[in-house]
């Protein structure tokens, strides 16, 4: 079964709207992929679940999808990156979770992280691939 780490940006999207990013957590749910995750992903999700309805309102409760995923992803202390890797210092906490869990894709539309392209030999797939190359 292929290991991943979906980043934070892949969970709030697939939770609350109805794209690739679903489609991905989808995946999970049918144990096509074994998803890594950290406390660290999981407070910044919850964070901007919190901002999202507050600023817009959400047409749907993501609440139940969110306890859903924090108790079925198998969550990692992240391992130390070294020097920081990323544009975005908010970027190592998520290469940690990988390098912890020992996967070597991460899940991703964050455009920092997609520049890295193959950092500790752990891939940036963006939704869409990531499925494709399931779906090989």
């Amino acid at each position: 079964m292929t290991g991943a780490v979906f980043d934070s940006n892949v969970i709030l999207s697939g939770l609350v709207w109805r794209g690739e990013s679903y489609l991905c957590l989808a995946a999970q749910a049918r144990r096509r992929v074994r998803v890594f995750s950290s406390d660290w992903i999981l407070q910044e999700v919850r964070l901007r679940l919190r901002e999202l309805e507050a600023e817009r309102g959400l047409s749907g409760n993501p609440w139940p999808g969110f306890e859903w995923f924090s108790h079925t992803a198998k969550v990692v202390e992240p391992a130390p990156t070294g020097k920081r890797r990323s544009r975005d210092p908010k970027d190592d906490p998520i290469l940690g979770t990988a390098l912890a869990a020992r996967v070597k894709i991460i899940v991703t539309r964050d455009r920092d992280l997609l520049d890295l392209e193959k950092p500790f030999g752990i891939e940036m797939l963006q939704p869409g691939d990531f499925l494709r190359r399931l779906n090989r």
